[in-house]
């Protein structure tokens, strides 16, 4: 065979391979958002979902290897049960807004495998009292006492 032949079709196999690799990867990891309406007006749903909403007050019920929660948007409620192995947020509390990826099982309950949670409150002023802007509130480096 001739060396030019082959090294053609050494290269052909070789980025075929990483486009194939490549294609196959994002279809594995995309994860489509939704809201907790658009959920249930799906009729064919994603095998990897992520949803959104603000976790019910007193909705929280820790129980071994697991955690059972209710997310809210508007008046619309969806029940999670998040199964992962990671330590939950330290943010993750009632009010706080959730963000939750994984699956929607079959008795339309939510299971997450992640979640990643803000308590928006932390990092907002209190009313009245804004913080001034960081510019105003250092010296000048021109200055020199």
């Amino acid at each position: 065979m001739n060396p030019q032949v082959k090294f053609v079709a050494i290269t052909a196999v070789v980025i075929g391979s990483l486009v194939w690799l490549a294609m196959a990867g994002i279809g594995e990891s995309a994860t489509y958002y939704v809201t907790i309406d658009e959920l249930a007006a799906m009729e064919k749903v994603p095998e990897r979902l992520r949803v959104g909403g603000d976790v019910e007050p007193g909705s929280i019920v820790k129980a071994a290897g697991r955690v059972e929660f209710t997310i809210t948007q508007e008046d619309r409620k969806l029940q999670v049960v998040y199964v992962g192995q990671d330590p939950l947020p330290d943010t993750f509390r009632d009010r706080a807004q959730a963000l939750c990826d994984g699956k929607l099982r079959a008795d339309n309950v939510f299971e997450a495998h992640k979640i990643q949670a803000k308590c928006a409150s932390k990092y907002e002023a209190e009313p009245g009292k804004a913080a001034p802007p960081v510019y105003e509130s250092s010296p000048s480096p021109d200055k020199v006492t």
